[in-house]
């Protein structure tokens, strides 16, 4: 049985304006390469081109931590960002922050982005990444016939994969 995103009810995927699941499942990739690569922000840029800008509130390292506070640009929106849930046990992590920009009204973006990483049998790694988003520009990237989260959510999976190698 493969393990799934805990929601915030806020966020349950189905009731809000976007939501984007993206996953893939490879074998002989280290557990311990993909989540260092994908807490440690420092290394975003280096292999996803959808993320720059990256500022730790409050704290040196670059590495997420739980409460963290940082900021990035993605997707064209400067995103300020709170850490909710890391939880990186033996064979599954738990990796999740609250996002939004600072717009108001119909400008004003409201995200919740989760991350699975999961060793599952016979060597094979699981990364699991959802995005649930609320606001005007959520509805429009929803009807947006590019899919721009879904691609560009797929592009992070491949290339988090790819520089974990």
């Amino acid at each position: 049985m493969l393990n799934e995103i805990h929601w915030p009810k806020k966020w349950l995927p189905g009731t809000t304006d976007n939501f984007a699941s993206n996953e893939i499942i490879v074998s002989n990739l280290s557990f311990e390469n993909v989540v260092t690569n994908l807490i440690d922000t420092s290394k975003w840029e280096s292999y996803y081109s959808n993320s720059s800008d990256i500022y730790m509130y409050n704290q040196e390292s670059s590495v997420l931590q739980q409460d963290t506070r940082f900021k990035f640009k993605t997707f064209g929106f400067d995103i300020e960002a709170e850490m909710e849930e890391l939880q990186i046990e033996k064979s599954i992590a738990r990796i999740a922050w609250h996002g939004w920009n600072n717009e108001k009204d119909e400008n004003f973006l409201d995200v919740h982005h989760a991350w699975l990483v999961e060793m599952l049998p016979q060597n094979r790694l699981r990364i699991l990444t959802q995005e649930s988003q609320i606001g005007v520009p959520a509805q429009t990237m929803a009807n947006d016939p590019t899919n721009p989260m879904i691609n560009g959510h797929q592009d992070w999976l491949n290339s988090l994969s790819q520089f974990s190698k």
